[in-house]
């Protein structure tokens, strides 16, 4: 018990930290974000897939929904998760043989860095971090002791991500290509390494059955995403922005690459250099997102501080080791108040200038706005969720098992089945996974929608009476201006053009 309290106490504490730090970089002012919404709804549908992402997100979010639901649970889950990345990275770099230094070193990095971004939100990004940091220990286990324990564990981490985000592939392809091009490619001559892919596979075999049953839906959105999104981007840009991700911890970056291939006690994790490299050129050229690759840095901090820690000459260790805390903490000092939603809206638009001269006032669709897109998409949704509530309950109880509640994005739906859960019956639409979940109502005699546009003047002839119940009203909301209709003794026919034009949507892959 000794030796733990001794060892152990001082990541403890950064833990705790880590977890409070997360809520204070959030200003009360802002809700849950759209994105966060749908990922909540996917607790209520539980499957082995969905069309956006793989299932293991809906089992976190169960697991909130279990717990209460509240937004300090859904705040808490990334919390925990990048919490958990620290101490693992910290547990890297004590299998590396580092001293406390420079595992402090490596704590503080991640601490205070760009992952606090990311841990903000009920995404995937977090676990996915987290469980490649994980993966990352179990191989440098096993290239220490040999052990293949350690092998089969990571094939076990690498399922487990599969499961939250299918960019382990490209981790895995690095991974690869770093075996074959090290001396670690003997283990293609063994069983061991057969054994552990076997038992990967057969872990992931019923999310590739069901891709395979519904028409491998992850092309698809593929296809989509690299259409409306990653077309935009560059490689050149995806590089630029590793630098400004890590700025702070850029030494430590450098400093892991010379050991990693050119360190003789690093030589035999070789191969995680050189992964790393692979990893960054395919995403690179793949135009990825630039935080797609954040879970590649932990373990790399963990070698930069390492070979740092060994190779300072005594002269030099004091002023090295504070000097790396220092010069990662400056940028996160420094940009806040501009990265984080520690503002309120109302801060922001006073310090516009600051916000423009990084860009973070830029939205996709190229024009400048009040205040940076993700933080607009976390306010409205909660006055969009009542005002619908209260359009619902006008409709007589007697008609209401033939009402159907539709909105025009996964925003609107989610933020109504979040806010609304137990009060009225749940929100479809036509965008993303709602589609394959619309209930197949025999006749659809009444519907409250909710639209960030008015409804088309044919839409609207099929119903009796239509009425505007409200709008969003909030000034610095994304979906300002979005409206709750009332609609009423629809027309006979609608139920069966309304579920033919679903389907329609479906075939064009229409839904994103």
């Amino acid at each position: 018990m000794k030796s733990f309290i001794k060892n152990y106490w001082i990541i403890l504490v950064l833990v705790i930290l880590k977890i409070v730090l997360q809520f204070l970089l959030i200003n009360p002012a802002y809700e849950l974000h759209r994105d966060e919404f749908l990922h909540l709804d996917q607790a209520n549908h539980a499957a082995w897939g969905y069309i956006s992402l793989p299932p293991l997100t809906s089992l976190f979010a169960r697991l909130i929904f279990l717990s209460g639901g509240s937004v300090f649970v859904v705040k808490l889950i990334p919390a925990i998760f990048g919490a958990l990345t620290i101490v693992f990275a910290w547990l890297i770099t004590e299998a590396l043989g580092g001293k406390l230094s420079a595992r402090i070193i490596v704590a503080l990095a991640l601490l205070f860095s760009p992952l606090n971004r990311l841990n903000i939100l009920f995404q995937p990004n977090s676990f996915d971090i987290l469980i490649w940091t994980i993966l990352f220990f179990f191989l440098i286990k096993f290239i220490i002791t040999e052990s293949n324990k350690w092998l089969y564990l990571v094939a076990v981490a690498a399922s487990i991500s599969f499961y939250n985000k299918y960019m382990i592939v490209f981790l895995l392809t690095g991974i690869l290509i770093g075996m074959l091009a090290t001396p670690w490619r003997r283990l293609f001559a063994g069983k061991s390494l057969w054994i552990a892919v076997a038992l990967g596979l057969l872990l992931i075999a019923p999310n590739i059955i069901w891709q395979v049953s519904n028409h491998f839906p992850v092309a698809r959105h593929m296809k989509v995403l690299s259409e409306r999104q990653l077309g935009n981007n560059s490689s050149a840009g995806f590089l630029m922005s590793q630098l400004r991700f890590f700025s702070g911890s850029l030494p430590l970056t450098i400093a892991a690459l010379a050991g990693l291939f050119f360190y003789k006690p690093f030589r035999p994790f070789r191969l995680i250099g050189i992964s790393f490299v692979a990893a960054i050129a395919i995403f690179a050229i793949l135009k990825a997102k630039d935080y797609y690759s954040i879970g590649l840095y932990p373990v790399l901090f963990a070698f930069g501080a390492v070979f740092i820690t060994e190779n300072c000459t005594v002269k030099w260790y004091k002023a090295v080791v504070p000097g790396l805390i220092i010069f990662n903490l400056l940028p996160f000092i420094l940009t806040i108040m501009l990265v984080y939603p520690v503002l309120s809206p109302e801060g922001i638009i006073s310090n516009s200038k600051y916000f423009n001269m990084i860009g973070a006032l830029k939205w996709e669709d190229g024009k400048n706005h009040q205040l940076p897109q993700d933080f607009a998409d976390m306010l409205g949704w909660k006055e969009m969720a009542g005002k619908a509530l209260e359009a619902w309950n006008k409709i007589p109880p007697g008609e209401r098992d033939k009402t159907l509640v539709f909105c025009y994005n996964y925003g609107q739906t989610g933020a109504l089945n979040y806010y609304n859960r137990g009060k009225m019956p749940p929100a479809y639409s036509f965008n993303t996974d709602y589609i394959f979940w619309l209930p197949r109502m025999k006749e659809i005699k009444n519907m409250v929608v909710v639209a960030d546009e008015e409804p088309d003047a044919d839409f609207k002839s099929m119903f009796a009476k239509v009425s505007c119940e409200g709008a969003v009203e909030n000034q610095y909301a994304r979906e300002k201006g979005t409206s709750i209709y009332l609609m009423t003794n629809a027309d006979s026919s609608f139920t069966r053009i309304f579920y033919s034009l679903a389907e329609k949507r479906k075939a064009d892959l229409d839904i994103f």
